[in-house]
């Protein structure tokens, strides 16, 4: 399973990622401030624009369908009801609590997401019905603020993971602390989004709750959170609310992994984080500790935390990290085994791990201002979390494998429904990773087309872009808005663009292609000279310049087909390539070739051609780029009985539309394909 100049740009949550404390302030802060997503408004017609009008029409939608359909919300009348009847002296009724301890957290990451949306589309219908469903989680708060429906329900006999009393099993799978985490994530962007306190007030009463009855003192409890995100969570609400005690509990959970009666490699427990040197154990849970102790480094100054964070990314970016920017590559603990081991059919790569990756990447980006964490959060986006959700909306991966017998196939919903829910509220928060402000800088991180409105040393900015990305490499920034004064564009280059595949050697481009780039400023093209990385700054084209509305800044990067090569220690991989274009991996899949794609030879001199193409689903048709090539087909494993066809390769977050059958990243270039192909 699964910091902005002012307190009014906290508020934005996660589809504003953390930023800078208060200008002026002398507490510790990330360096660089996230510009809130309710600054950028996406074109409808667009990449992201899509995926967002999906969200909107059918994912959202039907996870508050599947919250009724599923008894989500039963689970909260049933705890406001045994309050009523106890408050009566009745114990008569004996409710039980349905699957999963953690299933409250799919009614409010569905609430978070939905209050994102309401920033882009404003809806009265959508934003009653919000306040309907926190009327029912409400009731069903305990006096003290504590809200758990599965033991509040019957505290006599909680949901099985629970343990007797009030954080006896947290530690080994209450989820207790869990829910608070997506409660308080939720609750603020509820907040931000209405300017309502309702969710809020009560996420604040429950975070209390904990702030109480778990700490150092005599009459509190010392423990750590099972599965982590409240460390996260508590930081942003420090941030919202200015209370540092929420601050103070986030660090203590941290402090303390490793140190109490919890010691497991599975939730990151086997050592003191600052100890920690490789990521380990449930991909989930680690993403979201990672993000944690970035958060809690960056807020109270502790540099033994980024440290700790430094060296548990290299090992996962450079060891234990897919291609597609998936984590967790086994379904036995839903996480990471060891170095190397990257098995392809069998990989987990859960689709909330990416999100995950996600968070953890963009606040390192916030610390340290390089942009290899935005090559890999780009990497894990555009493959490891969209292939997550189908192009409709409406099905879902739990599991993201680079290779399939046919056995895999996206589901309309799952008992245990973190991946789904997590997909509601990750989507609509996308244009809050575009850009960020430090001083007189702005970065330009992702492309994709839409406007910005926010300020630059406090200064209004306002600016277009427009690109079809990732189809082609061509994006327009127009300046609509600025104070004429100094001001650098930062403009991010791709790790793909600088022959960089990962900012690591785990995989490499194998082709000796060298694409090139370009940028211009009213017609003008800036002088890059014969190295182009001696002018970049962690990855950044900077353009300092006197900005006045109408100047225009045009960016192209080369985009052709890549082959990339895995590092050697990757035994899955050996004796194979992939196949990439900017940031979009490729596969290849049955429906689209008349030869079995798992014994497909892609031979060395392999000439590729791109078309556009439009996938149709549910009735409606999905534009994106496909490649074309000559293959060979071994389906004898004999070199002489080869037989060439054309290969038709897709995005890989494309995949299983159109029905069950073989799919493959990962193409052989050895004419006697290994056993484990066939």
């Amino acid at each position: 399973m699964k910091a902005s100049i002012c307190i009014a740009a906290a508020l934005a949550a996660f589809c504003m990622p953390l930023s800078a404390a208060t200008k002026g302030s002398d507490k510790p802060s990330y360096p660089t401030s996230g510009v809130p997503f309710t600054q950028v408004k996406v074109g409808e017609d667009s990449f992201w624009g899509r995926r967002i009008r999906q969200s909107r029409e059918v994912t959202i939608p039907l996870a508050f369908s599947k919250c009724e359909e599923t008894d989500r919300y039963t689970n909260f009348e049933h705890a406001a009801a045994k309050m009523a009847e106890t408050a009566r002296g009745d114990n008569s009724s004996n409710y039980r609590p349905t699957q999963f301890p953690f299933d409250d957290t799919d009614v409010y990451k569905t609430i978070e997401g939905a209050s994102y949306l309401l920033q882009t589309y404003p809806d009265a219908k959508l934003q009653a019905y919000i306040d309907s469903v926190l009327d029912i989680v409400a009731a069903a708060q305990e006096p003290d603020g504590y809200l758990y429906t599965a033991r509040t329900m019957n505290p006599s006999h909680p949901h099985d993971w629970s343990g007797k009393t009030r954080w006896a099993g947290e530690e080994t799978g209450s989820h207790e602390l869990y829910n608070l985490g997506h409660m308080v994530e939720g609750a603020i962007a509820h907040y931000q989004a209405t300017g309502s306190r309702k969710f809020l007030d009560i996420a604040i009463r429950y975070a209390d709750c904990v702030c109480r009855e778990i700490g150092y003192g005599p009459d509190q409890k010392v423990l750590v959170p099972g599965h982590q995100i409240a460390e996260m969570a508590l930081a942003k609400l420090y941030l919202v609310t200015g209370d540092k005690k929420y601050l103070d509990e986030a660090k203590l959970f941290l402090d303390n992994k490793g140190k109490t009666a919890r010691r497991d490699k599975y939730d990151q427990s086997h050592l003191p984080v600052i100890e920690q040197t490789e990521a380990v154990g449930h991909a989930v849970r680690a993403g979201y500790m990672y993000s944690g102790m970035a958060d809690v480094a960056a807020l109270t100054g502790d540099e033994s935390y980024i440290h700790a964070i430094d060296n548990i990314w290299d090992n996962m970016v450079g060891r234990r990290m897919y291609l597609t920017g998936g984590i967790g590559s086994t379904g036995r603990n839903e996480g990471f085994t060891e170095d190397y081991d990257l098995p392809n059919m069998n990989g987990y790569c859960e689709t909330c791990a990416a999100i995950a990756n996600v968070y953890t990447n963009y606040r390192l980006f916030l610390l340290h201002g390089d942009s290899k964490y935005i090559d890999v959060l780009e990497r894990a986006l555009y493959n490891g979390v969209i292939s997550g959700v189908s192009l409709d909306g409406g099905a879902f991966f739990y599991p993201n494998p680079l290779e399939s017998h046919g056995q895999h196939q996206r589901q309309p919903w799952f008992g245990c429904a973190c991946c789904p829910s997590n997909i509601c509220r990750f989507i609509p928060s996308v244009p809050g990773y575009a850009y960020a402000v430090r001083d007189n800088k702005l970065f330009v991180n992702l492309f994709l087309t839409g406007r910005l409105d926010t300020k630059v040393d406090g200064k209004p900015f306002a600016m277009t872009q427009t690109t079809s990305y990732p189809d082609n490499g061509d994006i327009c920034l127009k300046i609509e808005k600025s104070s004429g004064k100094e001001m650098t564009l930062n403009i991010r280059i791709p790790g793909w663009v600088r022959n960089q595949v990962v900012p690591t050697d785990l995989y490499t481009y194998s082709d000796h292609l060298k694409p090139s780039f370009s940028v211009s400023v009213n017609g003008v093209q800036i002088t890059l000279g014969d190295d182009s990385e001696q002018i970049l700054e962690n990855g950044y084209l900077p353009v300092m310049r006197k900005w006045k509305k109408g100047d225009v800044v045009e960016i192209h990067f080369d985009m052709p087909v890549r082959r990339v090569r895995a590092h050697r220690q990757v035994a899955e991989d050996r004796n194979r390539v992939a196949v990439e274009r900017g940031p979009i991996v490729y596969c290849a899949e049955w429906i689209d070739n008349a030869a079995n794609v798992l014994t497909a030879v892609l031979p060395e001199n392999a000439v590729f051609e791109t078309q556009s193409m439009d996938m149709e689903v549910e009735g409606r048709q999905y534009p994106m780029t496909a490649i074309t090539t000559t293959a060979t087909d071994n389906w004898s494993g004999n070199p002489s009985s080869n037989r060439p066809f054309t290969l038709k390769l897709i995005p890989y977050y494309a995949w299983a539309h159109r029905g069950s059958g073989n799919m493959q990243v990962w193409l052989n270039t050895d004419p006697q394909p290994q056993r484990r192909n066939r």
